[in-house]
């Protein structure tokens, strides 16, 4: 008898505990991966305003330029995803 009720504690401890703390975790999880990728793209930013003042029209200025444009989107889109993601987990 005071096995089943061992069993019986720990499944309910498993099905109210867990998912509570698990919850907060996710949360904080997106939100610093978010902030990684918005500071990995304001670090790129900088150097695409270097590059930007020191353009001289050539074919490798434009090709660096539009690649460093290209990773400050990607990177913000996706640093805004998952602080957006974060804040519908902490909603639900």
């Amino acid at each position: 008898m005071p096995k089943q009720n061992l069993l019986k504690h720990g499944r309910q401890f498993m099905t109210h505990v867990v998912p509570a703390v698990l919850k907060p975790a996710r949360t904080l999880w997106h939100e610093v991966i978010g902030f990684l990728f918005l500071a990995m793209a304001v670090i790129i930013a900088g150097s695409s305003v270097r590059i930007l003042r020191q353009f001289t029209g050539s074919p490798g200025d434009i090709i660096r330029l539009v690649m460093a444009g290209f990773c400050v989107c990607l990177l913000a889109g996706y640093g805004i995803s998952s602080f957006l993601r974060a804040r519908k987990i902490s909603r639900s």
